[in-house]
């Protein structure tokens, strides 16, 4: 007898089979929220996660890039992987370093890095963070997961045949900031980022660094929630267990309670 998974949210209720509610607590199913540790992909942490569990139907809900940290939620078993799509679009938060006054390749700290000043005569910087909030169209960093013609990006890019994606529509619900220091030709700036799924966060660093007349990258990138989980809620890699496993139904209730971040919060 196959198991039919029916939780799905309607109005304010979670509907949720008693089939779906006997497996994932006769197996090892459900979630794992993950502080990725910088240096590894987010699919070394799944398969990590598939050695831990024995389970092989595993996946996670958002990639995060190989130097960044933080939250990553993965889904263990048939009855997680199949709601993974719940939690996939969610809104997230970051906390990164910039640097503006230079440039980089891949619009992070791990490619080509190239003086690209500033300009000496700006504005107060709240001048040029305005137009990043809202909804705002978005060109990907030449080095994405994006595919093109069945081409991955940054596939293209390490062959020397950069590829440039159309522009995205993607939403910034708040852009905090704090500079590290003098405003000059180079200069490092600590950001709090709230946006929508899909948001790059060395596209902003990069386009940042544009408006100011120079270039910037993300020296540093931590992601710090997605929809209403916590990094304070994750476990390190290095301690993981399966009793660390959340319920796949209690961990859809919580979305229920789910609440955006207020819309165009603009600090300095």
């Amino acid at each position: 007898m196959s198991h039919q998974l029916h939780g799905k949210l309607y109005g304010n209720r979670l509907l949720v089979s008693t089939a779906e509610l006997h497996q994932e607590t006769a197996t090892k199913h459900g979630f794992l929220l993950i502080d990725k540790p910088a240096g590894i992909t987010s699919h070394d942490v799944v398969d990590r996660v598939r050695r831990l569990t024995g389970e092989r139907r595993v996946g996670h809900a958002g990639t995060l890039d190989p130097f960044a940290t933080g939250l990553l939620i993965v889904g263990v078993g048939r009855v997680a992987t199949r709601e993974m799509e719940k939690l996939v679009g969610l809104d997230k938060t970051y906390e990164a370093v910039f640097v503006l006054g230079a440039s980089s390749d891949t619009d992070d700290r791990t490619g080509v890095i190239s003086p690209a000043p500033i300009r000496s005569d700006l504005q107060p910087i709240t001048y040029y963070l305005q137009p990043f909030l809202g909804d705002i169209q978005q060109i990907p960093p030449t080095y994405s997961a994006i595919k093109i013609g069945g081409k991955k990006m940054y596939e293209q890019a390490r062959k020397g045949k950069p590829m440039e994606a159309k522009p995205r529509l993607v939403t910034i619900h708040s852009f905090e900031i704090s500079p590290m220091g003098p405003i000059g030709p180079m200069m490092k700036l600590e950001a709090k980022i709230s946006c929508s799924s899909g948001t790059y966060i060395r596209s902003i660093a990069r386009d940042l660094g544009k408006a100011l007349g120079g270039g910037g990258y993300a020296l540093e990138l931590r992601r710090t929630s997605i929809g209403p989980f916590s990094i304070q809620e994750a476990h390190p890699l290095t301690t993981l267990q399966t009793t660390d496993l959340i319920p796949v139904s209690e961990l859809l209730s919580r979305l229920l309670t789910n609440t955006l971040p207020d819309a165009n919060l603009l600090s300095v």
